[in-house]
């Protein structure tokens, strides 16, 4: 009987348990996460803030992530692929045709025309062009369709303004070009997200990062809040601010309103997510202060090429305490870092309509060439992509910029570029001088006389090759295929060097190779009485150019000089040959951002022709008028005025010229 009962008790408590496990097994299938698929590459998690993360891993101990299919377009079903048709750029590149503005004409719109045809992508004919560039009309106003519309194919439609069409994103198969466009209808790599510019920003040139300006010292406010009537509310270091929505529920510290303020003066800028503060983050930028984006609804401008890990901070604006401690225990070194780059992508991309414009034509000419045409590391780090062209190379490596971030060093060679002009000479010294240089792999003679060139050339040590016809002042910067080597040193028929000097000023520009190193300077200078720009060669303490007779810069520059110069300052080099100084000199300080170096001759052989300055005796009105044409088309002056010079060791004391190791 027991027996029994204890049979029909575990029946029981078995269909019990049955019932019950029938009930939450289709539960637990809910809870749990499914089993990745066989074959489905699942990647290691990508955080935004790696940089400030803590690493427990060896190199090489974690495994690497297969590739990832790319993620689908948000706000519609056009990609590059499938709406671009990329066989029309494989001639002859990126084209762009511009139709004809309905309707008068804007300054902005203007502006954007001009850009295009000074970028070099423009074409006069829309058979030609592989884009045909479509420009929304001012105030938000729907442009009529043009007739060669195409359902949008090869089509971007290009618009400033922060009210552009709603008309836009139904415009089929074309690209859309939008100041801050928001996530929802950005379509990542088709469209290209610019920035909200304001109404009085500079077409050409533009004002320049304000970080020296604006840079807090102790006791200077850390935080910056974009109050929504534009201006901008400081508080101070020890201030318990809550950061939400752009406001502070709790401050005990100072506080400051500045409403007319257009530039803060602080080193966070917190910017909320509503659109219209997309235009704070300009301004945050100019002024050196840190971004720091409370869950942006808007695109970041140019994205798709722009690391804005290195120069912003994304935050959730549901953790402002969280927040404000971050900001308050981040290293000095991150902070300066940041702040850097803000300047540097400030005054590379958008200090001017004009480097917009020409950002979103290289863009797009990325996309015809593919993802090796600029590497990230040509992006985000200085001069940047605009100046960096594809067409001299895409390896970091072949650029004078680079060196020191890859930790390499220019080879020990370089090439020597002798100019012979009027009368016709040949500088037999200088060849056998710079031939007996131990650096020296070549000579090339750009022969420019009217007199057919000697026979006989004297026997050198390194090649001697003869370029005949080169009449214009501005071929001495042509990018000669001749040329093997990565250093030049550029010569004039009439320059004076020993070896020695050769050999210590080569061995200069190795450290320095984005910098120009000659031995003889000029300088500028603003002229009052007549309202513009002059130069000397008196000697002074202070110079901003060196003399492209005697000096060594990189190759690069001759291909920058022949194809990124504007024309006009081209033409007015071969007009005024004493413009090449000026011109060379003010292309290298605008890449760079420094002055030239000079080094010390020793009997000073070498004699400066002097600059036709204003206020000059002999005035020539081409050659007086250079350097003001040269800021005109940059736009601000770009020379950087220097006191350095570099001496070789023993170079003054009396002992023998075998003691004198440069």
């Amino acid at each position: 009987m027991q027996s029994w009962r204890r049979k029909s008790l575990w029946l029981a408590l078995s269909a019990s348990w049955l019932l019950v496990l029938l009930r939450v097994f289709p539960l637990l299938r809910l809870a749990v996460p499914a089993r990745p698929r066989a074959g489905a590459p699942q990647g290691w998690p990508r955080w935004q803030d790696t940089e400030l993360l803590q690493s427990f891993s060896q190199p090489g101990e974690l495994p690497e992530d297969d590739p990832q299919p790319p993620p689908a377009p948000r706000g519609g079903s056009c990609d590059w692929g499938a709406c671009f048709d990329v066989s029309k750029c494989r001639g002859g590149g990126l084209k762009v045709f511009a139709y004809p503005v309905a309707g008068p004409i804007s300054d902005t719109q203007r502006g954007i025309l001009a850009s295009i045809e000074s970028s070099g992508y423009g074409s006069v004919s829309p058979d030609e062009a592989c884009l045909l560039l479509s420009l929304e009309a001012p105030a938000g106003e729907c442009s009529p369709l043009p007739q060669q519309w195409n359902g949008g194919r090869n089509h971007l439609v290009l618009g400033l303004h922060s009210n552009f069409c709603p008309q836009t994103f139904q415009l089929g198969q074309a690209m859309v070009a939008k100041a801050s466009p928001t996530v929802d209808t950005f379509r990542p790599g088709f469209d290209v997200a610019l920035p909200l510019l304001p109404e009085a920003h500079p077409w050409r040139g533009g004002a320049p990062g304000q970080l020296g300006q604006h840079s807090p010292h102790p006791g200077v406010p850390l935080l910056a809040l974009a109050e929504e009537r534009g201006g901008w509310r400081t508080a101070g270091t020890e201030s318990s601010a809550c950061p939400r929505d752009g406001h502070c529920e709790q401050d005990h510290g100072p506080e400051q309103t500045h409403p007319g303020a257009t530039l803060p003066n602080a080193t966070f800028c917190l910017i909320p997510a509503r659109h219209p503060d997309a235009l704070h983050f300009l301004q945050a930028l100019q002024a050196g202060c840190i971004p720091v984006l409370l869950s942006p609804r808007w695109e970041l401008p140019f994205s798709e090429v722009i690391d804005w890990t290195k120069a912003a901070i994304v935050v959730d604006e549901r953790l402002p305490f969280q927040v404000l401690a971050a900001l308050r225990e981040m290293p000095p070194t991150r902070v300066l870092a940041l702040r850097q780059q803000t300047q540097f992508l400030w005054d590379a991309y958008f200090s001017s309509v004009e480097k917009v414009i020409h950002t979103t034509l290289e863009i797009i000419q990325d996309r015809i060439f593919g993802a090796p045409a600029h590497p990230s590391l040509l992006w985000n780090s200085p001069p940047g992509a605009l100046l960096a062209l594809p067409t001299f190379s895409t390896s970091p490596s072949d650029f004078p910029f680079y060196h020191l971030q890859r930790g390499s060093r220019p080879a020990g060679r370089f090439s020597a570029l002798i100019w012979v002009g009027a009368p016709g000479q040949p500088p037999l010294k200088l060849i056998q001088a710079v031939a007996g240089s131990q650096h020296c792999t070549q000579i090339l003679v750009l022969w420019g006389s009217e007199k057919p060139p000697p026979s006989r050339w004297p026997k050198t040590a390194v090649p001697l090759t003869v370029l005949a016809g080169q009449k214009k002042a501005s071929d001495r910067f042509f990018p000669h295929r001749a040329l093997s080597t990565d250093a030049i040193l550029s010569l004039d028929a009439q320059s004076s060097l020993t070896t020695s000097e050769v050999d210590f000023a080569f061995v200069v520009w190795q450290s320095f190779p984005e910098r120009m190193v000659g031995f003889l300077t000029w300088s500028h200078f603003w002229d009052e009485a007549r309202g513009g720009w002059g130069h000397t060669a008196e000697r002074a303490n202070e110079f901003s150019m060196v003399l492209t007779s005697a000096a060594f810069y990189h190759r690069y520059y001759h291909t920058l000089f022949t194809h990124s110069l504007p024309k006009a300052l081209r033409t007015l080099a071969d007009e005024a040959p004493s413009c090449v100084d000026v011109l060379m000199n003010s292309l290298v300080a605008a890449v760079t951002k420094l002055p030239p170096i000079k080094v010390p001759y020793g009997k000073q052989r070498l004699e400066a022709s002097p600059p036709l300055a204003p206020g000059g005796p002999d005035p020539q009105p081409p050659a007086q008028d250079c350097i003001n044409q040269m800021a005109a088309e940059f736009g601000y002056m770009p020379l950087v005025s220097s006191r350095l010079r570099l001496d070789p060791v023993l170079f003054k004391d009396p002992v023998s010229v075998l003691r004198k190791k440069y």
